[in-house]
């Protein structure tokens, strides 16, 4: 069973997830592609470190937390091959709409970004829900 602090970081970082993926929409709406592929990342990247903490890992590391999840969740089945991708993926887009100046990402990138993070976030509140007997959310 889970302590309540820990329960509390979960649920924050769903919180979190949800209003990355909240401004990721926002901002395609508005053609602030970059921006929104920085959202959709961190959008997974709140729930990878939601889920991480029901088996005791923490880390604000995203190379480490991805690869602790890669580990844990994908590698055992838990979580599909997709949701690898999804990830490698979004941290690409992400990091080259960041710090390259001379990369300029699409609609069409973003929009496939987007979607991905949407079913990512929810494959990780549907696997958290699934807890439910030991992590009451």
């Amino acid at each position: 069973m889970l302590d309540e602090l820990t329960l509390t970081i979960i649920r924050l970082h769903l919180e979190k997830a949800r209003e990355c993926l909240s401004d990721a929409e926002i901002m395609v709406s508005t053609d602030s592609y970059a921006s929104s592929a920085n959202r959709s990342y961190y959008c997974i990247f709140h729930a990878i470190r939601a889920v991480l903490l029901t088996v005791g890992f923490s880390s604000k590391k995203h190379t480490g937390s991805i690869a602790e999840f890669r580990r844990v969740f994908v590698k055992e089945g838990i979580f599909s091959e997709t949701s690898s991708d999804i990830i490698g993926d979004a941290f690409k887009v992400r990091t080259k709409s960041d710090y390259d100046i001379h990369y300029v990402v699409s609609k069409s990138e973003v929009t496939k970004q987007l979607e991905d993070a949407k079913a990512f976030l929810a494959e990780v509140e549907a696997y958290i829900e699934s807890l439910s007997t030991v992590v009451k959310l």
